[in-house]
């Protein structure tokens, strides 16, 4: 039986060390500061560590998915699960990125009709959940009901087709998101949400994000 109470033998102990210390200096080395924490918990329907991520993926995909097919992602829905961890305040390194998302995710862009985007918010909705999106706001009456939704800016309008980023996990129905099963063509970027986070920690020397109005209920 394999135990923890087997002792280790020193001449293997001493041959992976330098390579267990090169991990962990890669791992945490500085890429950014985070001036507070960032959380998946501090709102109800859209939280300041949902936004960032969903921000993240339109940031660092948008100019990928332009370059190779001279169209650009209208929004960004992820999933409030696939987030494993806060942002903690202080330093933003390689590790948080493993942290946040362990998984080994890529993002896809999706081309989708506007009704099965009216499926997408209808979900939304009724789902309560504070999924991350960028590029899509929603609107609820007090009622619960929905008021408005806008897409970049713009009323949405179901007679038109639209360009999601996602991940590879949603695209084949995770989370019961099965609209995006309903896509007419899907591009496969070939990067991971996780290098995603590293390249804007990189480029970004402050980490900062807040609970906003791109999911909001009105009095």
């Amino acid at each position: 039986k394999i135990t923890d109470s087997i002792p280790g033998l020193d001449s293997i102990l001493t041959y992976v060390a330098p390579y267990g210390q090169h991990i962990d200096e890669v791992l945490d080395g500085q890429l950014a500061y985070a001036p507070k924490e960032i959380s998946k918990e501090d709102g109800e329907y859209n939280t300041s560590e949902g936004n960032l991520m969903a921000d993240i993926v339109m940031e660092q995909a948008n100019p990928i998915f332009e370059s190779r097919t001279g169209k650009q992602i209208d929004f960004v829905l992820l999933n409030f699960g696939g987030i494993r961890s806060t942002i903690s305040k202080g330093s933003v390194t390689t590790r948080t990125a493993y942290e946040v998302m362990p998984f080994e995710n890529h993002i896809m862009v999706v081309e989708l009709s506007g009704q099965s985007v009216r499926k997408l918010v209808t979900f939304l909705v009724k789902n309560h959940t504070a999924h991350p999106i960028s590029g899509l706001k929603i609107v609820l009456d007090k009622n619960d009901s929905l008021q408005s939704v806008d897409i970049k800016g713009k009323p949405f309008d179901e007679n038109r087709h639209y360009y999601v980023a996602t991940s590879n996990y949603l695209l084949g129905g995770g989370d019961n998101m099965t609209f995006f099963m309903e896509a007419f063509q899907v591009t496969d970027l070939d990067y991971f949400i996780r290098k995603a986070m590293i390249d804007y920690f990189t480029k970004n020397d402050t980490i900062t994000a807040v609970v906003d109005d791109r999911f909001i209920m009105v009095n």
